[in-house]
């Protein structure tokens, strides 16, 4: 039998839930078992939103308070209320990796606190600001064969990442990939207010999220080419927040180097999905957003949106659940990276000096 692999989670909002609501209500995810949890929120509503979920529904387990922390069908999970890396009780406990969803640290500075006060390793649940703070950044079912031991901190990229990066990657191989304009339509986020108020330095984002179709910033063109550095200069993204609760969207347009029509785009896509069914899937029916809320794909490609406009210029529609997707993404990185550590490795003593892994190519 496989040695466990021993994760903590630190911050327990969104991701962090959603990814341990992953690792009990979804297929058996081997090994992985989270022996405690760090977060600021009180135990009686950590518990409360554990079991109950505007987005994702009634918890199927049982999810009770223990004396110390959560008891998730009958196991307890110790919880701990430190408000900074250096204040965590990591050096006491026995684990492999931390998993960080607070989305609080994003520069290498921020999370080699962690490494500081004793985690072996963290694994990010967002972009870091840049390639250079983290040892390797990956979007599984694309470059997780360049996980190794050594790595102390490791982005699993972003929702968004996981959902375009594998669809470029197939129509680079493909077909050629000369240039793509992604933008994506995201749901709302706790980032953004319910009514205007003084939330943001962007103004649009002092608006009411759920009045409006917002643009915002982002860094996806970024951190495509962080991934795929084979396209660096060819992409270009926007982003708009739509006012929905979950499931998010990428309309792509792509200029391709190879002519197709929509029935070979729509094969070459079809039969990544069949070769890679746990990450991307297809289908042509008429859907709504809402139809994928609880999808565990990385993408769903709507084949009934494929269009072509002459014999290069093609357009796609992408849907991805943003969070329950993205939380399987973490389960299935843990398990990756896992396979890679030594027999040595880690639970009462630390690796060794940090080494930089970064990522060259995929």
């Amino acid at each position: 039998m496989k040695q466990a692999i021993r994760v903590v989670i630190n911050g327990y909002g969104r991701i962090g839930r959603c990814a341990l609501r992953a690792l009990y209500e979804s297929e058996p995810q081997g090994n992985i078992e989270v022996v405690a949890i760090n977060e600021p929120a009180d135990l009686p509503t950590m518990v409360y939103l554990t079991k109950y979920d505007s987005t994702h529904g009634v918890f199927n387990g049982s999810v009770e308070q223990s004396a110390n922390g959560l008891c998730i069908n009958g196991r307890n999970i110790p919880v701990y209320h430190s408000s900074k890396p250096e204040a965590g009780p990591w050096r006491e406990l026995e684990f492999d990796l931390l998993w960080e969803c607070s989305g609080a640290f994003s520069t290498r500075a921020g999370l080699e606190g962690f490494l500081d006060a004793g985690c072996p390793r963290v694994l990010v649940s967002q972009p870091a600001h840049s390639a250079q703070d983290v040892d390797y950044t990956v979007v599984y079912g694309t470059n997780e064969s360049g996980l190794q031991a050594g790595q102390r901190i490791v982005s699993a990229a972003s929702c968004t990442t996981n959902a375009i990066v594998p669809v470029l990657d197939v129509l680079d191989r493909s077909l050629g990939v000369d240039r793509a304009y992604l933008t994506t339509l995201h749901s709302v986020m706790n980032d953004q207010p319910m009514i205007d108020g003084y939330h943001h330095a962007d103004l649009r984002r002092t608006r009411s999220a759920m009045q409006s179709i917002i643009p915002v910033a982002t860094g996806l063109a970024q951190g495509v080419e962080r991934l795929l550095p084979r396209l660096a200069g060819r992409i270009q993204a926007k982003a708009v927040r739509v006012p929905i609760l979950n499931v998010s969207a990428i309309d792509l347009m792509v200029n391709l180097r190879e002519a197709a029509d929509v029935t070979r785009l729509n094969g070459i896509l079809e039969t990544a999905a069949a070769l890679h069914p746990a990450l991307l899937a297809c289908s042509n029916h008429p859907h709504a957003s809402i139809d994928f809320n609880h999808d565990p794909h990385s993408a769903i490609i709507d084949t009934s949106q494929t269009r072509v406009n002459g014999d290069h210029f093609a357009n796609l529609f992408i849907w991805f659940d943003n969070e329950w997707g993205f939380a399987h993404r973490m389960l299935d990185v843990t398990q990756a990276w896992a396979a890679t550590f030594a027999e040595s490795s880690t639970r009462t003593t630390r690796p060794g000096q940090n080494t930089h892994y970064h990522h060259q190519g995929v």
